[in-house]
């Protein structure tokens, strides 16, 4: 196997391990040393790829949001054109996919708060969320762009907070139940 295919494996395997210790435990579980023993690797291994935990933690949430990333195109657009319906199915995979295995949500809603690497990615997240918004609603280019910046700001302020109170079990289990809740609270944006 050539070096860097070796050099990514191991990567991949650090990486992976993070994921579950700080999936499981939080960042506290997250050391040199755990991720390593977790990985079976050497710390050696370890600076190989990262300069430390906090960069590791970037890289363990940068995958877990592309993989949502990769999960809302497929949703929104078996959705068809209607706008709610897509809201719904974008609501609606977000919640799914961040419970489906609790450590993602961790990853993404919960723990993301602290940690000052992951609260600036969690940031970049949700300005793309927020500029995704205003592509999906289409606004119009007369229309005043404050007040579409506010409407999406405020959908996705709503949306990270409907996930961290969907996660610690506060609206129940019926996940179409709080889709279709959350759907009917959001206002109609002006579309093209």
């Amino acid at each position: 196997m050539p070096l860097a295919a070796r050099r990514s494996e191991r990567r991949t395997r650090l990486v992976e391990a993070a994921f579950e210790l700080f999936g499981t435990q939080g960042e506290a579980g997250v050391s040199v040393r755990a991720v390593c023993r977790a990985g079976n690797l050497h710390a050696r291994y370890f600076y190989e790829s990262f300069a430390d935990t906090d960069q590791l933690l970037g890289a363990v949430y940068d995958k877990v949001a592309a993989e949502l990333a990769e999960r809302l195109p497929a949703a929104l657009d078996s959705a068809g054109d209607d706008l709610a319906e897509r809201t719904r199915a974008g609501i609606h995979t977000v919640l799914d996919f961040s419970s489906a295995d609790p450590r993602r949500g961790r990853v993404l809603f919960t723990e993301a708060r602290a940690n000052p690497v992951l609260a600036a990615r969690r940031q970049a997240t949700q300005t793309a969320l927020m500029d995704a918004v205003l592509q999906e609603t289409r606004i119009r280019p007369a229309a005043d762009p404050r007040l579409a910046r506010v409407g999406a700001a405020m959908f996705t302020g709503a949306m990270v907070e409907l996930a961290q109170q969907w996660l610690a079990g506060g609206l129940g289990d019926d996940l179409d139940a709080v889709v279709g809740h959350a759907a009917a609270l959001l206002p109609t944006p002006p579309t093209v």
